[in-house]
């Protein structure tokens, strides 16, 4: 009887799916989460799997090896490069310890407004993580969360970049200027272009969903709404490379000198 009741415990408890070699890879290295076990392809053999099932050993995790078509099921795609780990859950934490670990001088964070495409998730939290933000925003509803699919898109990246969920947008951004944090949006419809606001200050940048940009409330509680100059046909860019010319320069203006 106790048996049954401890595997159920195992059973039901929440986990996530992570697959591919750079996003497990980072999993274990930044020891976020622990791990059930990890699932190694038996029909692939090179010295990328053989890292994986040796930092698994030194960490004391169980590694399983399968064939291709169960990883694939696991995956529920066949990208996974021949491995995937059963893993818990990503920890969202609160926007005053996203404030609280800050990389550089100046508070930098980066809040999205109901961003739905996991790859666009995961490409900015690659850059995110690159650019040397001190975190990420995501609201709790219409907006996807850290899955397979974004941990796999970012590389790894959203393993170590912490990452707060929020049930307001709105109300966390007056939050965010309570604390003297200016808050720049980033809008097709901006007055200034995005190199023309001096970066060298505590900051938010906020990007908004694919397709309608940043809800109306949330672009007027903007201290800073900027564009990025578009000079072809198209009026925009998809929001993970405009994100990325953004966090871009404002890395480049508190490089400089």
């Amino acid at each position: 009887m106790l048996d049954a009741r401890c595997s159920l415990l195992i059973y039901t408890h929440p986990m996530d799916v992570i697959y591919g070699i750079h996003a497990v890879e980072e999993a274990l290295r930044s020891r976020g989460r622990a791990f059930e076990y990890v699932a190694i392809s038996r029909d692939r053999k090179d010295a990328k799997l053989q890292k994986i099932i040796d930092a698994c050993r030194e960490a004391g995790i169980s590694v399983r090896f399968e064939g291709r078509e169960h990883l694939n099921r696991m995956a529920k795609t066949a990208a996974h490069q021949g491995v995937v780990a059963i893993a818990a859950q990503k920890k969202y934490i609160d926007v005053d310890d996203v404030l609280a670990q800050r990389r550089g001088q100046h508070a930098f964070v980066l809040v999205l407004d109901g961003v739905e495409d996991p790859h666009n998730l995961g490409a900015l939290l690659r850059t995110a993580d690159a650019a040397g933000a001190d975190g990420v925003v995501i609201p709790e509803r219409r907006a996807v969360g850290v899955n397979a699919t974004v941990v796999k898109s970012s590389a790894g990246a959203a393993e170590h970049v912490p990452v707060a969920k929020v049930t307001n947008i709105n109300r966390t951004i007056e939050e965010l200027k309570e604390k003297n944090i200016w808050v720049v949006g980033l809008d097709e419809r901006g007055s200034k272009f995005y190199d023309e606001i001096d970066y060298k200050m505590d900051c938010a940048i906020v990007l908004g969903a694919e397709g309608h940009g940043l809800h109306d409330l949330v672009r007027k509680k903007c201290d800073f709404l900027v564009k990025i100059p578009m000079q072809g046909s198209v009026p925009s860019l998809n929001v993970s490379v405009a994100g990325a010319v953004v966090m871009y320069e404002l890395q480049r203006q508190r490089r400089k000198k």
